[in-house]
């Protein structure tokens, strides 16, 4: 169920994936939504997509997409980050296509970064890194060391050259994203690695941007559970055949790097 669209099409759509979030979601879009419109120069919409939340969220994500131009909200029934992202940008008409968390952990100054290569036609994908050199990170040691781990996995199994698979700041070119999101069967929280994973063995470009990000201490990911699902995930991408190049439509098919 959507509500809101915007009249004119966007240049950017961020979407904001939202489960049971009523505590920090107004705040959050009314400080993104003051912020696209003072720093970004063209027609930015913001996607609020709620999965099967239990509390106040789905009503404040509609009376937020009432009350502030280009905010639209969309209720799925099933839960998942990557249903959420799918719904978003495979229903979006904006050029650049975005996501980042809730909690807005990633420092809103980086979103201009993340966005340029996209822009400029120098990267299909930008994704937020907390690992390159020039972040600065706020967490604790044990969410660090789990993090620094799951990338040395990713790299050791899967010979993956991006350094943060799972930041929530991303950005990708909507036709690029009309083609690779078909190919990504996870719908929850690997999302992120496995449309990495297929960007990369399908040769497109990915610029890593390092971020501010604080650790919200009210995080809801259960670690535990979060840890095995992408265990699976990455043991069924060593299954796969990687895909082949002509598979996509881009403008950089020989060019597979990360910056």
């Amino acid at each position: 169920m959507n509500y809101r669209v915007a009249p004119t099409a966007p240049i950017l759509d961020i979407a904001i994936p939202v489960y049971n979030e009523e505590r920090v979601l107004e705040q959050s879009v009314r400080t993104l939504h003051a912020h696209v419109h003072a720093q970004i120069p063209f027609a930015t919409s913001i996607t609020i997509v709620d999965n099967a939340s239990t509390d106040g969220t789905r009503l404040m994500g509609m009376r937020l997409a009432c009350e502030l131009d280009r905010v639209r909200f969309v209720h799925l029934r099933e839960k998942g980050r990557g249903r959420a992202l799918r719904s978003a940008w495979m229903t979006s008409d904006a050029y650049v296509l975005a996501y980042m968390d809730v909690d807005l952990s990633t420092r809103l100054e980086s979103l201009t970064a993340l966005i340029a290569p996209i822009l400029s036609n120098s990267s299909d994908v930008a994704i937020g890194s907390r690992l390159a050199p020039g972040a600065r990170v706020t967490r604790s040691v044990d969410r660090e060391l789990i993090s620094r781990g799951y990338n040395l996995l990713l790299r050791s199994a899967l010979h993956t050259r991006f350094r943060d698979a799972q930041c929530g700041f991303k950005a990708i070119r909507a036709q690029v994203a009309r083609d690779l999101v078909p190919m990504v069967r996870d719908q929850g929280w690997f999302f992120d690695t496995e449309l990495l994973v297929v960007a990369q063995r399908a040769g497109l470009r990915i610029r890593e941007v390092p971020v501010e990000w604080v650790e919200d201490p009210d995080s809801r990911v259960n670690i535990p559970r979060t840890a095995l699902t992408d265990l699976r995930g990455v043991l069924r991408l060593l299954r796969d055949t990687p895909l082949a190049r002509s598979g996509l439509r881009t403008q950089s098919a020989h060019s597979q790097e990360v910056r």
